[in-house]
């Protein structure tokens, strides 16, 4: 069959524009792959939809990027008409009536979405395999897990079944899969993309961004996803940057600082050796490159837990089974029935970060905890702000290590949460993040590197991302699937 999906948006958009290939070509080949690739990275598919828009777009003018592509969107993203789960059985039959403004806007570019991918249920989870359909496999290597929440996104992309998806990230969710599966993945500034359509966990940190193959690609979809909106008043009112200005820009002169405690003995010795390299590559260039220390990044994981999860718990008493989702059979009264439905509907984690949420919440402990975790927060914001003030960009490694066994980690409630302990202070500053591909560990398994920016600064961002992806050439197509 034809490997079209290996291609960037850029060739892909040439082919298009020259009438070399058409959408359907590029849909057939989607659906194919997905029926071929045991890889579970869907939970809805559109196939009838999906080929129905291709075939319309045929006579059209390709006039944009995105024009014709298949794309997949996490299913914690709403679209008019299609299932949206939340990859949990209290959603499981739940249609939306509208669409996300980040799903709006992709189909006005007449970007054809696909399908749903699968994720951690209700985005709680580090690996993917919260799922209420099981866990997505990482296209790298089947025993490995695909790293979470955006799981199913990653899986898809990498494993190239579609152009491009969307993720969301709440404490490192689009940017630890990313790193476990060799991919480009982004989360904005807070506020830089619309959340409005995105079923919340954490409303004070999740933001929606992109899961692509290539550094230009991800430039290409935070130009289409980004900007203002009056549906969600805490999106950002600066003006969206042309981000593909700075692709390919000569890092000379840039100045780079490293948290030296990302890069301590807890970081596997492979992938702080891979960093060092890349460090050693960008001073060889004339990037100024230093340690600093950043106070407070050691309590990333209690504020997580306070934080977050009292906002979760918050948030998601919404689901009742009363206006829409799972209800129980089984009740005699009001509160059994609200007991016995979200006993049903959520899963073992989701009900254990609900509780811990509650908790933190409850009487007293609002001001023991919650008011406490938002004041180091502010603290540990203020420090990102010092640094970023002298230097344009922090780097370090994505993950402490590289993707590890299947069910490593579902018997213990406090080792997934340190999967994330690189990622959620960039949440918590609410800064933009991103991890690249910087190499391969002794497995052939991707190691990812940290890119942290300032608000609203994502173009200095894809300027080192860019240059750093074309000194390493690396071959990011999972080995054994080019010919999937």
């Amino acid at each position: 069959m034809t490997n079209y999906l290996d291609l960037s948006i850029a060739e892909l958009h040439q082919l298009l524009k020259a009438k070399t290939i058409k959408p359907l070509d590029l849909v057939l080949e989607a659906l194919k792959r997905i029926e071929e690739n045991d890889l579970n990275a869907f939970i809805t598919l559109d196939k009838e939809g999906a080929i129905a828009e291709a075939k319309a777009l045929e006579t059209e003018e390709v006039d944009n990027l995105l024009y014709g592509l298949p794309i997949a969107i996490k299913d914690n993203i709403v679209t008019n008409g299609m299932r949206t789960t939340c990859a949990s059985k209290m959603l499981e039959d739940f249609v939306p009536v509208y669409d996300a403004t980040v799903v709006e806007k992709l189909r006005k570019k007449h970007a054809i979405i696909i399908g749903k991918t699968n994720m951690d249920e209700f985005a709680m989870g580090s690996t993917g395999e919260t799922s209420y359909f099981k866990a997505a496999v990482n296209p790298w290597n089947p025993d490995k897990v695909t790293g979470g929440s955006s799981s199913g996104s990653a899986a898809a992309v990498s494993g190239r079944l579609c152009a491009f998806a969307l993720g969301s990230d709440t404490g490192g969710s689009i940017r630890q899969p990313a790193s476990f599966c060799g991919l480009v993945g982004l989360k904005p500034t807070y506020g830089r993309v619309s959340r409005y359509g995105l079923l919340a966990f954490a409303s004070s940190l999740d933001q929606i961004g992109p899961m692509t193959k290539t550094v230009a690609d991800n430039a290409h979809v935070l130009a289409a996803i980004a900007g203002r909106d009056e549906s969600d008043l805490t999106s950002g009112h600066q003006p969206v940057d042309n981000y593909t200005e700075y692709l390919g820009k000569d890092p000379k002169g840039m100045r780079i600082a490293v948290p030296r405690y990302y890069m301590s003995e807890t970081i596997h010795h492979e992938v702080r050796e891979a960093v060092e390299d890349v460090m050693k590559l960008l001073c060889d260039r004339g990037v100024t490159v230093d340690y600093v220390d950043i106070p407070y990044m050691e309590y990333a994981i209690p504020l997580y837990q306070v934080i977050a999860l009292g906002e979760a718990s918050s948030n998601l008493a919404r689901y009742d089974g009363l206006r829409y989702g799972h209800l129980t059979k089984d009740y005699h009264d009001i509160e059994s029935l609200y007991k016995k439905t979200r006993a049903e509907g959520f899963g073992h984690e989701v009900k254990r970060r609900i509780m811990i949420g509650s908790y933190v919440l409850s009487g007293k402990n609002a001001d023991i905890y919650y008011t406490k975790a938002l004041k180091v927060r502010k603290a540990l914001t203020e420090h990102f702000q010092k640094i970023l003030a002298d230097y344009d960009l922090i780097i370090g490694p994505t993950n402490t290590n590289v993707a590890y066994n299947v069910g490593t980690k579902m018997d213990d409630a406090l080792k997934s949460f340190y999967d994330d302990i690189l990622t959620i202070p960039v949440n918590m500053a609410g800064l933009p993040g991103m991890s690249l591909p910087i190499g391969f560990n002794h497995e052939a398994l991707p190691i990812g590197m940290h890119i942290i920016g300032n608000y609203y600064e994502e173009g200095k961002m894809y300027q080192l991302a860019s240059y750093i992806e074309q000194a390493l050439q690396l071959d990011t197509n999972p080995r054994g699937r080019k010919s999937c």
